[in-house]
């Protein structure tokens, strides 16, 4: 496994981080396909076995049992607390990003986590209802406590992600050290403003959805998972585009080909070659994870990731409210 580090900070990360957004306990009002806590333990020592120390939750994921098995699989594997990275969200909650809110779903992450800091704190998008003046000094306080080295922002507008940097900066507050945005092979529009924005402060880009929801693992549209047969969420995002992403994961499929690795590989090598410091990697086979681990020793060539770039067309804009 190879390390970086986020943004700024001195937190040093694997190159793949595991979104735990995969488990939980079911429910039809969130998701039906995430894996119950034995099996997220046996996926998360399968993650810190093959290197990677970042783990990705929220607060909202599968309504908090998402951090509250994470917590568990790390106590129960006798993981000591300063060898993983913990990063989680704050938004789709009672009060958005306001200060109550935030000062409230800390203190509900760190328990559930069963720790006594966050090494990432991240605001799942922009609340248009509390001055950003309020989020941000809000934030900065939680570092200035201790219980959050460093703080990130998720999937927003290029001009809210500026403005939220300027007000911390000029008020001497914690800026944000990395960038959860939605970005793969086939949801490419963040290319435009928000990430010349995150690059211009030296944000670190951990963009969630690398795989496009398994789209870019295989060839063909449909892949006959409980996750692809019951999560409307990725219809949502991708299935409008369907004509044009099917010609780009075609092209995934002939580089695979061609280069004797995964499709899974190359679509994670071409994050790499874009710039990411560690793409979230959602699995809930341990194979996946394998997968993920051998990407970042992949290199594309310049002309290969033309290939895979090239029959891209603009799509609607998905991820932010």
């Amino acid at each position: 496994m190879k390390y970086t580090t986020l943004g700024h900070t001195d937190i040093r990360v694997s190159r793949i981080c595991v979104g735990c957004m995969s488990y939980g306990r079911p429910s039809a009002d969130f998701h039906l396909w995430t894996l119950g806590e034995d099996e997220t333990r046996q996926m998360v020592k399968h993650a810190l076995d093959l290197g990677v120390n970042f783990f990705d939750t929220a607060n909202s994921y599968s309504h908090g049992t998402s951090e509250e098995f994470l917590g568990s699989a790390l106590r129960r594997l006798g993981v000591r607390r300063e060898d993983v990275v913990l990063a989680s969200k704050v938004y789709f909650n009672d009060g958005m990003l306001s200060p109550q809110a935030i000062l409230r779903e800390i203190d509900g992450t760190l328990r559930r986590l069963q720790s006594d800091y966050l090494d990432l704190y991240q605001i799942h998008r922009f609340d248009y209802t509390t001055p950003i003046e309020d989020t941000m000094q809000t934030l900065d306080s939680l570092v200035r406590q201790g219980k959050v080295r460093a703080i990130g922002a998720s999937a927003m507008y290029g001009y809210q992600f500026h403005n939220m940097q300027v007000c911390a900066e000029r008020n001497g507050w914690t800026m944000f050290s990395t960038l959860q945005n939605h970005y793969n092979l086939l949801y490419r529009e963040d290319e435009r403003e928000l990430i010349p924005v995150a690059e211009q402060y030296g944000v670190s880009r951990i963009p969630y959805s690398p795989l496009a929801g398994g789209h870019l693992s295989h060839r063909g549209w449909e892949s006959g998972t409980k996750r692809s047969d019951t999560d409307t969420n990725i219809r949502n995002k991708y299935d409008r585009a369907k004509e044009n992403d099917l010609e780009i994961i075609e092209r995934v499929a002939q580089i695979s080909e061609q280069l004797g690795v995964s499709m899974s590989q190359v679509a994670l090598a071409w994050q790499f070659k874009r710039g990411v410091a560690a793409p979230i990697v959602g699995a809930t086979n341990p194979k996946h994870f394998d997968d993920a681990v051998a990407s970042v020793d992949l290199t594309l060539t310049d002309d290969e990731a033309a290939f895979l770039e090239s029959p891209y067309r603009p799509h609607e804009i998905v991820g932010p409210r």
